[in-house]
């Protein structure tokens, strides 16, 4: 028997990187669900934000935010050096170009934990690059039950969070994929079927054009 098996084409395994915007409401597990996303996947980081307002206790610049004064911010962002950008409570909070931009060109995955806003100033600042990812909870009286018993809320901050749920979750039908997270494991396991198969996508496989061009040169 002939060992003379088709060699894997130089161009297998080169991608470029996608940038997955997930949103919720607060307690629908969203944090959970990146943080074990990116633990599965080495490939897959998370983006780092920069802000102005100070750090807190055990916060690192370059691994919790990144850390500037409100004139660096502002420079920065006549620049058009954020993907995207908001302003709470006098400090501004935005996503830098440059590191994403690092990672998609390096074949690297970036998760943004995001709410609607951000995520539809990411989609267009990138259309191409972004898939947006909503997680719903299985119902309002389970997202109340899981706010309060993180136990860290009072009634009244608890009632505008749920508030706040509703409006968030009036911009579902902006997404690409909406998981229920009834069940942690099964909500997981959805997310990452979605980045399977986001990643098979023709425009993320760049080395297709390559291999099919040899493959007609083997008929000349």
């Amino acid at each position: 028997m002939s060992n003379d098996r088709p060699k894997a084409p130089r161009y297998r395994g080169g991608r470029r990187g996608m940038m997955l915007a997930l949103s919720s409401p607060s307690g629908a597990g969203k944090t959970t669900l990146s943080k074990r996303l990116i633990m599965h996947h080495p490939d897959v980081v998370l983006s780092i934000s920069a802000t102005t307002r100070p750090p807190r206790p055990g916060e690192k610049d370059g691994e919790d935010y990144f850390f500037v004064d409100h004139a660096e911010f502002e420079r920065r962002l006549e620049g058009d050096d954020f993907f995207e950008h908001a302003k709470v409570f006098d400090n501004y909070y935005g996503t830098p170009k440059g590191p994403v931009q690092d990672a998609l060109s390096e074949g690297r995955d970036v998760v943004f934990d995001i709410d609607w806003q951000g995520a539809k100033q990411l989609a267009e600042q990138a259309p191409r690059d972004v898939v947006r990812i909503f997680i719903l909870p299985p119902s309002m009286k389970l997202l109340e039950d899981r706010l309060r018993k993180r136990g860290q809320d009072s009634t009244d901050v608890i009632n505008g969070r749920m508030q706040r749920a509703e409006d968030e979750i009036s911009h579902w039908e902006e997404y690409d994929y909406v998981i229920v997270n009834e069940d942690f494991s099964g909500a997981l396991e959805e997310l990452e079927l979605i980045l399977k198969a986001e990643r098979l996508k023709r425009a993320r496989r760049p080395w297709l054009r390559g291999f099919v061009d040899e493959l007609m040169r083997e008929r000349d």
